[in-house]
């Protein structure tokens, strides 16, 4: 298996014979305003692409799509996404994709892509009291033979949902999105340092991959501070927090 951060949350994945692109934001770095209520109110994206769009979108198998907020999908993403690959999103904004010209279905239980099998898990978009107005999220398990067990948790914090997938599929790899996002005043929407130490912790036997950090304007953790904690706790060996463009290949065992 061979993960590469394109930006942000933006995953090209290589498991079992197939390629897979998870949630592309694609937009030049600048082009889009700010999300509001946030300290920093720089244009995001904050920085540009390791690559072209258009190389990033070539010789795909599918693509997944978390949830609709704009640093999931973007502008770019719906133009250049080519029409005759599967897009997987949530039952409900499935429609929405179909609309847009793309090859879009609701995965909203197990299905096959070549030799692996993905299935949707649950999350949560902050707090309770948050989480209802970001609405709905998905993560998702890859499982195949001879690959290692892979969740993508999406855009939560640590939660029973989260938890709960852990304890179900013991994945070897699990990417989270970090970040620590958030809006004036607000607690986090997506998982900070100590969330990922938790979950780190929870599965002692998994790689953690920490992403969704530095692109967007309300991520306030940055990279160097994951680390740091992740050291100071013992953990430097399995937290992992790649650079855009870095690729990643991890076997079983």
């Amino acid at each position: 298996m061979r993960i590469a951060l394109v930006r942000h949350a933006t995953l090209l994945i290589e498991f079992a014979g197939s390629r897979l692109l998870v949630d592309p934001m694609l937009d030049d770095a600048g082009s889009q305003p700010p999300i509001p209520d946030a300290a920093d109110q720089s244009p995001n994206p904050l920085v540009d692409l390791p690559r072209p769009a258009e190389s990033i979108v070539s010789g795909l198998d599918a693509v997944i799509v978390s949830h609709l907020h704009p640093d999931h999908i973007d502008a770019t993403a719906m133009r250049v996404l080519p029409r005759d690959v599967p897009v997987w999103a949530q039952e409900a904004q499935a429609p929405a994709l179909t609309a847009q010209g793309l090859s879009a279905s609701p995965l909203n239980g197990p299905a096959t892509l070549g030799g692996a099998t993905l299935t949707p898990a649950g999350g949560q978009h902050g707090p309770p009291e948050l989480a209802r107005e970001m609405g709905p999220v998905m993560g998702i398990v890859l499982d195949a033979p001879d690959e290692p067990t892979l969740y993508i948790a999406g855009d939560t914090v640590w939660c029973d949902e989260v938890e709960q997938t852990i304890d179900a599929h013991a994945p070897d790899v699990i990417v989270v999105n970090a970040g620590a996002a958030q809006f004036t005043g607000s607690p986090p929407i997506t998982m900070d340092a100590d969330q990922v130490l938790t979950l780190a912790r929870h599965a002692p036997e998994a790689v953690v991959i920490a992403v969704h950090m530095e692109a967007v304007n309300h991520c306030v953790l940055t990279r160097a501070e994951l680390r740091a904690a992740a050291d100071a706790a013992g953990l430097g060996d399995r937290v992992i927090a790649p650079g855009d463009g870095e690729m990643l290949e991890l076997t079983t065992g």
